[in-house]
Order: C-alpha cells, then sequence, then structure tokens
C-alpha cells in the first residue's frame, strides 16, 4: 500500500480547508481568513461589515473603490523608533487609526489593495500588513479579499467614488505579543534545531546586495521569496493549493517546527505569516519585525552572501 503523504498544514489543515470557494477559507477560528469576490458581493450590504480599502495612493481610493469601503493607508501602521526607520506603530497610535474608520473587534472587517488605477503602483502588501497588524493589535474577524480589487474590477463588478458616513468607534487595542519577536527572542533561538528561519524577499536581495548596508542574508535563513506564492499575474492572489503545497514540501517547512518569517523590513514577511499560521495552521509563527534591516545595522552580526542558508560571510559596507 502507498503511503499516505499529509500536505505541508497536516491532518488539522486537511479538516478546515475544504475548497477556498467556500469563504471564509479556511474554516475554524482563526483570526484571519480568505474571503472571496463572490462572499464579498453577497456581505458588501450587511451592517456590521467594514470594509477597508489599502491601495497604495489616496487619489486611487478617491478614483475608484469597492462600494462602502473606508480608505485606510498601510503608512499608519509604522513610525520612526529612536531613529529606526520601520518600527511597527505603538498600539495607542493604531488605536485611534481604527477608531477613526469605525472597526469593532467583534465584527468583521475585509481588506483589500490592488494595483492603483492612478498612480499605477501597488505590488499586493497592503493587504496582508493590515491584516496582521488588525490581528496583532485585538481584531478577531479579518478577511483578506484574495485577488483585492483586482480581480474585483475583471469581474466587471460595482466600484463606487462615494465616501461612506463612518463613525467612530470605541475599538481598543490588545497587543497579541506572541505574533513578533523581537531581537534578542530572535537572536537567542534562530539556530534552535526545532526552528525554521525564512526571508521572504527576493531572491537577488537574498543572494546578494539589497539598499542595506551589508549584502546577503540571516545566517541560515531559507529563501521563499513572497511572491512565489503570489497568482503571476496578480500579487494580491494566492496561488491554487496544490500549487502552494508543492512550494512548502519543496522547502521542507515542517508544521512540527517555530517557523519565523522574516523579510527586508518586516511588510514582505507578514505575507509569509497570513500563510502558515492563518491558512496553514502551523501552531508556532513568529515575524522578525525588524528583519535584516534591524540584523544588518549591528556590526557584530554575522550575514552570508549567495542563494542557500550557508555561504561566504559578507564584509560590512561602509554607510553611504
Amino acid at each position: 500500500m502507498a503511503e499516505k503523504i499529509t500536505p505541508p498544514g497536516g491532518e488539522e489543515r486537511i479538516q478546515a480547508m475544504s475548497d477556498r470557494e467556500n469563504a471564509p477559507y479556511p474554516r475554524g477560528d482563526g483570526k484571519v481568513k480568505l474571503v472571496t469576490t463572490d462572499w464579498l458581493a453577497d456581505h458588501l450590504y450587511d451592517e456590521d461589515l467594514t470594509v477597508l480599502d489599502t491601495q497604495p495612493n489616496v487619489h486611487d481610493y478617491i478614483q475608484e473603490h469597492i462600494p462602502g469601503a473606508v480608505y485606510l493607508n498601510e503608512g499608519v501602521l509604522r513610525v520612526p523608533e529612536r531613529g529606526f526607520p520601520t518600527a511597527f506603530s505603538p498600539r495607542a497610535c493604531i488605536q485611534e487609526s481604527f477608531q477613526r474608520v469605525g472597526l469593532k473587534a467583534g465584527s468583521p472587517v475585509v481588506v483589500y489593495t490592488g494595483k492603483g488605477a492612478f498612480s499605477g503602483q501597488g505590488d499586493g502588501l497592503a493587504q496582508m500588513m493590515m491584516a496582521y497588524s488588525l490581528a496583532k493589535y485585538g481584531h478577531d474577524t479579518v478577511y483578506i479579499l484574495d485577488g483585492g480589487i483586482d480581480t474585483w474590477k475583471s469581474e466587471n463588478r460595482e466600484l463606487s467614488q462615494e465616501y461612506p458616513a463612518i463613525d467612530p468607534s470605541g475599538f481598543t487595542g490588545e497587543l497579541r505579543s506572541d505574533y513578533a519577536i523581537g531581537y534578542d527572542e530572535f537572536v537567542q533561538i534562530k539556530d534552535d534545531d526545532n526552528v525554521v528561519v525564512l526571508d521572504a524577499r527576493p531572491m537577488k536581495f537574498y543572494a546578494g546586495k539589497g539598499p542595506w548596508r551589508l549584502a546577503g542574508h540571516i545566517p541560515g535563513a531559507i529563501s521563499l521569496p513572497w511572491r512565489s506564492l503570489m497568482d503571476d499575474g496578480n500579487p494580491a492572489l494566492f496561488k491554487p493549493n496544490a500549487e502552494l503545497d508543492a512550494i512548502l514540501e519543496d522547502h521542507g517547512i515542517d508544521r512540527s517546527m517555530t517557523v519565523i518569517c522574516t523579510c527586508g523590513t518586516g511588510r514582505e514577511a507578514t505575507n509569509e505569516f497570513v500563510l502558515f499560521k492563518w491558512l496553514y495552521l502551523y501552531p508556532r509563527v513568529r515575524l522578525y519585525e525588524g528583519s535584516f534591516t534591524e540584523w544588518s545595522i549591528r556590526r557584530e552580526n554575522p550575514v552570508v552572501e549567495g542563494p542557500e542558508p550557508g555561504g561566504r560571510r559578507a564584509r560590512p559596507a561602509p554607510a553611504q
């Protein structure tokens, strides 16, 4: 008898997944799920539903958005901290922003983004950043529109230029501290046998020089470019489940391990945090928010170049 092969999410995921068209997906009590355009069209005018437009430029929202959506740019999610440029915003800042768009922790919120019709910008990551931050700061029912506004538009669905009347809410942010991992803890556990560190940046940055002072990557980190997980033509649309299963199996990312998601600034890694924690139901997933930007500014930290987790040690480059 042939050996039974269990997909990377394990039996728990098999029980939860069924079909991605059966939204919200996957079933279960996860804080973040995917929904389809059909689901959103059916629920768009639900009284308790909030829809957040996170398109890259406010002019994109002004020109066109899904009816009833309120604009919230992902820029509110990060502010400098003691000069460090990519720190996630403190709870008080996030709470004020979420209150202004009328969010309620117990009522569902749909987030979407897309390639802006006005700006021509947009890499699809804004909805992942927003979904991660919503859940991290206490929201309980976050839905990501799989495919974003671009899929919505490709189906000739209704668009609007009206702005909804929003009453501020009493949203109270409650930090879920087990999502992010800080520098000190990261250094302490990253080389443990039961830990796998992923780098979501493009391979050219993982292997070589990007905008950082040092080239390469954190020693031991496995390259898993976030874009490889998404549809070739739409970076806001996950690839089919079978293709995602194959990618994860090829990378040997076992669900028994603690998965630490990293990238350049903590933004790209939110894509993989969402995938592993809420779509694949891995039990131990963390996000190193400081990522390579924080790692590389500490001169005592080694880095390696090349396409493999190991490699030759890079020399510190002088600050420009």
